[in-house]
């Protein structure tokens, strides 16, 4: 998707660090360093107005991490996170009142982001109360529009969570989150915890809402169909870092960068997109001590000295796609001669 307007979401060099060093004093009796975890470590994108751009990677990579720094439940160790040009360091201030209704978050587990001993009604108009100045009268009809606007009854509101299917509450937590009537959707892997079946019927709802409502989505998953199917652009992460960015067409029909090639040829073929299968060896790395350099070069099929070395940053590629990579390999054009063998 492409647009002359300034992009609604600006990420620039955004980083989190966590300090998972042992306790003060122990540390000074035994002489242990402070151990830091990068969990997001230099990551920059930006995302269009309605656009979806899906966030992809193994399990411990940041995407999680990545999609609470941007609703400002984490603070930035380093870096610059805008909406519409707005700092959310502001979150915390004055203006935060007013940004916080422009973006929201749908969480990955509807049994636990529902308070159970509320009913759905109060669950979907407590984000009203916070935010607005409606009437009780005003709330009750806003929250019959949502609930029908995502699926569910509006008389499905005096019952408890525990009354409904995991799609259904995944339809209330989706519903509480536009109660504000927000620019911005953040949806933390929204379906990974239903069945294949109602997983479609929650995205199908998703895809129509933005459509009808103008929303913009960060889209997180491990799940490379689920994003063949809602994404417009796809951000490969791996161990806090991006290393290819691209439209989702581009990236499925002719991703770039090792580790991304890895990810599709672990998949199904997806409508004939799939890759070629590519011999990648070895394990995720231990995040708390990663590898040198690039941090997939012990897994990767192309690397060479200068992967141990130096990490890549992310370049423009020219053509289709509008790709974006982060690899010698790509750079150099390494990746075009002979495949040298695996190195562990």
């Amino acid at each position: 998707m492409t647009t002359n307007q300034a992009p609604l979401v600006e990420v620039k060099d955004a980083a989190r660090w966590f300090d998972v060093s042992a306790p003060w004093l122990e540390r000074v009796l035994s002489g242990k360093p402070r151990i830091m975890l990068r969990a997001v470590d230099g990551v920059s994108f930006s995302i269009n107005r309605g656009e979806t751009l899906a966030l992809v990677g193994e399990s411990g990579c940041g995407k999680s991490t990545m999609a609470r720094l941007l609703v400002g439940l984490y603070p930035l160790t380093r870096g610059e996170i805008k909406i519409d040009g707005e700092s959310i360091s502001t979150l915390q201030g004055p203006k935060g009142k007013a940004l916080r209704k422009r973006l929201q978050m749908i969480f990955q587990d509807p049994y636990a982001s529902l308070n159970p001993r509320w009913r759905v009604g109060r669950i979907i108009a407590e984000p009203l109360k916070a935010h607005t100045s409606m009437t009780v009268a005003e709330q009750d009809a806003r929250v019959d529009e949502l609930l029908t606007q995502v699926g569910l009854d509006p008389a499905d509101k005096q019952r408890y969570p525990h009354q409904f299917s995991g799609g259904q509450r995944q339809r209330i937590s989706i519903a509480r989150a536009l109660a504000v009537k927000p620019e911005f959707l953040v949806c933390d892997e929204p379906t990974s915890a239903l069945d294949v079946s109602v997983q479609a019927q929650v995205l199908n709802i998703m895809k129509d809402l933005q459509r009808n409502l103008g929303l913009t989505y960060l889209f997180i998953s491990h799940n490379l169909a689920v994003v063949h199917h809602v994404a417009d652009r796809v951000g490969v992460m791996y161990l806090g870092r991006i290393v290819e960015i691209a439209e989702r067409d581009q990236l499925f029909e002719n991703p770039r960068h090792p580790y991304t090639k890895m990810l599709i040829s672990a998949i199904p073929d997806i409508e004939g997109k799939g890759a070629s299968r590519t011999p990648v060896a070895g394990e995720v790395p231990n995040p708390l001590q990663p590898p040198s350099g690039c941090t997939f070069h012990p897994r990767c099929p192309l690397a060479r000295d200068l992967c141990k070395q130096l990490a890549p940053t992310l370049i423009n590629l020219q053509g289709p796609g509008q790709t974006q990579v982060a690899c010698h390999a790509v750079e150099q054009s390494w990746e075009y001669e002979a495949t040298p063998a695996t190195t562990g």
